[in-house]
């Protein structure tokens, strides 16, 4: 069956089968015998892999839902609506998989609904807790009506459009706080946390980071599914995108050099040292080389082009949020950390099932919407086939 997961087995199905299932023994392996049976985490170095890539990437990269919806329904840019749907589904299954996670990551998971019952308004990571829980809601009901139109639900549908401004507002709330404050949370550690990643400004950090990468994530998301469901490519839409993004990085650039002359610490560019070499390396590939194509109009108007712009700016996102959990911390911590091969198994595991659960969703509901024009002329074409007397499948 075309687009069955099990119907022809490929190069990627048979990979992804194998990290499953190498994933699924990791995660008995650590609900069996604990944490330290499957990572290489310690008292003096608690947050690893799972945090630095599964929470604090995860998140970020789902930031395309919340900047389509505010874009479509806040700013009413009508001309977006055909990739709001792709990007709530891919933020709703990023932060299911956050919260998969989390669940593995934390010591007691049983406990993880503590949080709803005992109230610590003082602490950044309760904040975190409540808006990842009602943002994840929210999505879930912003996504709803595509599961409704499938079980032809109509008055339930009804209802979820009847409320989508005021869902889409509380959505692009929930993620302005919790987006800044994931940066929020490591300001506790200034003695800590590398001068090069710690900063007053960690929040306004995280949160134009994801801002930007959430445009990134809906022109790879875009570009993927074209090539992959054989599907007609938004292109004048991702370009709109595409101008956009460059002028984020430059303001994020001009903020981070503002930031270093504040703090007075240009001097640690020219400390031949690992934390030097991978922050070079993370402001080329988060904002320099992107920028520069992105502001090229040639690249910009190629679909190879802002896929590669845009790949290039999520692996500089990725980079960075590592060097933030781990790099950073381990050189203010006077610690080294090496994930377990059982902590990246499980990792894959969790993006191997986040691309599984969106090839299902695009299979059985109405994931990409058309566009206004698609419609005008699918409307025109029925109807002169009516006129010419010939039976017409919708």
């Amino acid at each position: 069956m075309k687009n069955s997961f099990f119907g022809k087995l490929t190069f990627w199905k048979v990979t992804a089968i194998i990290i499953l299932i190498i994933a699924a023994y990791a995660v008995i392996v650590r609900f069996t015998y604990g944490l330290g049976a499957v990572t290489n985490l310690k008292d003096e170095f608690p947050w690893g892999l799972w945090i630095g890539f599964d929470i604090l990437c995860g998140v970020g990269l789902a930031a395309g839902g919340f900047t389509l919806c505010g874009i479509v329904y806040i700013f009413n840019i009508k001309s977006f609506k055909p990739i709001v749907r792709p990007a709530v589904l891919t933020a709703f299954l990023g932060y299911l998989l956050v919260i998969a996670a989390l669940l593995i990551d934390l010591g007691r998971p049983y406990r993880i609904w503590h949080a709803i019952i005992m109230w610590n308004p003082r602490s950044v990571m309760f904040e975190v807790a409540w808006c990842v829980m009602l943002y994840t809601t929210v999505l879930a009901l912003e996504f709803s009506p595509a599961v409704l139109e499938k079980l032809r639900w109509k008055f339930p549908l009804k209802i979820i459009k009847s409320i989508t401004i005021p869902l889409v507002i509380l959505g692009v709330l929930l993620s302005t706080l919790h987006q800044s404050s994931l940066g929020s949370v490591y300001l506790i550690v200034p003695s800590k946390l590398y001068a090069f990643w710690y900063s007053p400004l960690l929040p306004v950090f995280f949160f134009l980071s994801a801002l930007t990468i959430g445009f990134a994530m809906v022109i790879i998301e875009s570009y993927l599914s074209s090539r992959a469901f054989n599907r007609q490519l938004e292109l004048p839409l991702l370009i709109r995108l595409g101008q956009v993004m460059p002028v984020l990085l430059l303001v994020q650039l001009v903020i981070k050099i503002i930031d270093f002359a504040n703090r007075g610490i240009f001097n640690l560019l020219f400390i031949p040292r690992t934390e030097t070499y991978l922050f070079y390396f993370e402001i080329l590939l988060a904002i320099i080389i992107p920028m520069l194509m992105l502001f090229n109009k040639k690249i910009r108007h190629s679909r190879a082009g802002l896929f590669y712009a845009s790949l290039i700016a999520v692996l500089g996102f990725i980079l960075n949020r590592m060097n933030v959990s781990i790099t950073g911390m381990e050189a203010g911590s006077g610690t080294s950390y090496t994930p377990h091969w059982m902590e990246f198994f499980i990792t894959l595991g969790i993006v191997t099932l986040g691309f599984i659960a969106f090839s299902y969703a695009v299979k059985y509901l109405n994931v990409f919407e058309k566009s206004s024009e698609q419609v005008v002329a699918e409307s025109s074409v029925v109807n002169l086939a009516k006129q010419l007397g010939l039976q017409v499948d919708k």
